[in-house]
């Protein structure tokens, strides 16, 4: 048994390499900026537009909360969901180990591959209305594996998507989420990780059988307070340290540029490390290019594609822009040594984790918070990771349903809501070094078939784009 558990782990790997390896990154890149320069860098040019039509929305039109379509969802209800799928683990742990492997410059490129993920999460989104349809049941079915299917007309394009989208629920989605809340809760508060677990599933059990309805009715109500708390605690931190946030800034501007060549070469290893790392927890935070948040937002009860697309864009920015900055800060402002190139405590002496590795992911960002606010920091972090965890089980659960119900129909969603509830026991409960890294490699290869199907089907997104604004201009939009 060992040996086969090794020969999976060393497939994997490789695996693992490709897919968060340089020339997948470099895919990430180019299809953003592909889709950046067709719809004439939206992201910029349009900025209030989308914003207007997104977070102001919110306090203009009631038609962004409420619906009349008993089916769909409203528009803030399916940002909510999608952030709470996106807005997890990897915006604490994820931009701390960034920092750490690639150094402070990281941050740069995970701006970077986010403003060029705007307009890839626009691109999803936008066709993601486009091809939706109704099932037996007159729910919204939508996604990544529906504009394969219905736009490309590649429907084994579409099963391979989902047969990844599933694999990838169970693990990144549900049992390392599990383990994460119950390992932080335990060592914060000393509650036994069985109770943590059958507490997690109590709550996910009440949420998840009630289908997206109610899925978006309980994030609506978590994602904005948890956003907020986090982000309170993150500025609170920021302004105590306001002086040295220039040198942050300096830090990450001088790693991201620095090309010192290691060994003769043109681009520096430190450089190499920081575009590396820095993309791809740029990409695993936000999702964008994965194909993932898409079949939430195709369940909004929206008439304008182009609509749903710009709320993918303030998805990303939101994620990205605004949190993952924050946890960067605050870590730079507090804890980490420039000239040593790691965190350290106020005598100079490198911190380390309890293996005697550089202190690195939650421990991190929680110590960054104690320097600020004691043992309250520790509990903060705490707070927040569990909540983010948890927030995101409720969003990729219902990504899970849309492959099963893709691949075996929609008789086998209740049998799959079942086990998916019961699987965060196992995590919670369970060593899942090994299924956290195979359910990463299921999370990155969703990419592979969703980048291919959005290079295809961009150019409709453009001509999309060209009527919106024109029809725009003459007030003649769908209401």
């Amino acid at each position: 048994m060992d040996k086969f558990v090794e020969i999976v782990d060393k497939v994997n790997s490789v695996i693992n390499n490709f897919v968060w390896g340089p020339v997948m990154l470099v895919v990430f890149l180019l299809v953003g900026l592909l889709c950046t320069v067709r719809t004439g860098v939206f992201q910029i040019s349009k900025f209030k537009l989308w914003f207007d039509e997104t977070i102001l929305a919110i306090f203009k039109k009631k038609s962004v909360r409420k619906t009349d379509d008993k089916k769909a969802i409203s528009q803030f209800q399916a940002l909510s969901t999608a952030l709470a799928a996106t807005v997890g683990t990897g915006n604490i742990a994820g931009v701390a180990t960034a920092i750490i492997s690639g150094g402070p410059g990281a941050i740069f490129w995970m701006w970077l591959s986010a403003f060029l993920g705007m307009m890839t999460n626009f691109t999803e989104n936008v066709l993601g209305i486009k091809y939706r349809y109704k099932d037996e049941k007159g729910d919204w079915v939508g996604g990544a594996m529906i504009y394969m299917d219905r736009g490309l007309h590649m429907k084994w394009l579409a099963m391979i998507f989902s047969c990844f989208c599933i694999l990838a629920s169970f693990g990144i989605g549900n049992m390392s989420q599990g383990n994460s809340i119950a390992s932080t809760v335990h060592d914060t508060f000393g509650i036994p990780k069985v109770a943590i677990g059958i507490i997690i599933m109590a709550f996910a059990a009440l949420v998840i059988i009630g289908g997206i309805k109610r899925i978006a009715q309980v994030t609506e109500k978590i994602v904005p307070f948890m956003a907020v708390f986090y982000i309170v605690g993150g500025l609170a931190i920021i302004i105590v340290n306001i002086k040295e946030v220039p040198a942050a800034f300096g830090m990450i501007f001088r790693g991201a540029f620095n090309l010192k060549a290691a060994g003769g070469g043109f681009l520096g290893y430190t450089v190499a490390q920081a575009m590396r790392f820095g993309i791809a927890r740029g990409v695993f935070s936000n999702e964008a290019g994965l194909g993932s948040s898409v079949m939430v937002h195709s369940a909004s009860d929206v008439k304008e594609p182009v609509v749903q697309g710009m709320w993918g864009i303030f998805e990303v920015f939101a994620d990205t822009i605004c949190i993952c900055t924050i946890t960067a800060l605050s870590i730079l402002t507090t804890v980490y040594n420039p000239e040593l190139g790691a965190p350290a405590d106020a005598a100079g002496n490198i911190l380390l984790d309890k293996t005697g590795a550089v202190l690195s992911g939650a421990p991190l960002t929680s110590y960054a918070f104690t320097q600020t606010f004691g043992k309250l920091g520790g509990i903060f972090i705490s707070v927040s990771l569990a909540l983010f965890a948890f927030s995101t089980i409720l969003g990729w659960s219902y990504y899970g349903q849309r492959g099963i119900q893709y691949v075996f129909g929609i008789k086998a969603v209740p049998v799959y809501k079942v086990i998916f509830i019961l699987m965060i026991m196992v995590g919670c409960i369970s060593q899942l070094d090994l299924v956290w890294n195979i359910s990463d490699t299921f999370n990155g290869l969703m990419a592979i078939p969703n980048l291919f199907a959005v290079i295809l089907l961009h150019g409709q997104v453009v001509a999309e784009v060209r009527d919106y604004l024109k029809r725009r201009k003459e007030g003649k939009l769908l209401q």
